[in-house]
């Protein structure tokens, strides 16, 4: 993640995003820094680089202690989609849910990040 988003502007993108609701389409923009803010939280939460987590298009980090990875496709990858990112980052999801409907794919013997969400932004 090149820049850092301020508690502030994290919260008033969460709010918007809310408030226009997921599904309907919230603004791109709002949308973005949502998902960069909660995934800063979580590399916050949860430092290291053995867990790869990315929400495309909007961005992806590194998290969990352990193994380093440096080339390649890293051995432990989580993806979603924003909405269920948000989602499951706000608390309105369980990882178990989302998981068996097919919205997280997650490979790796690291991968599960289950009990680093909610994320209480």
């Amino acid at each position: 993640m090149a820049r850092r988003i301020g508690t502030a502007e994290g919260r008033e993108a969460l709010e918007a995003v809310h408030a226009a609701g997921v599904a309907s389409l919230p603004a791109r923009t709002d949308l973005a820094t949502a998902v960069r803010y909660l995934l800063q939280l979580l590399a916050e939460k949860a430092p290291g680089n053995s867990v790869e987590v990315r929400v495309p298009p909007f961005g992806a980090v590194q998290v969990v202690e352990g193994p380093r990875h440096t080339r390649g496709t890293p051995p432990n990858v989580v993806e979603t989609d924003a909405a269920t990112w948000i989602a499951l980052a706000t608390g309105q999801e369980r990882w178990t849910d989302a998981a068996a409907q097919g919205r997280i794919l997650a490979s790796g013997v690291r991968a599960d990040i289950s009990d680093l969400l909610p994320l209480r932004p």
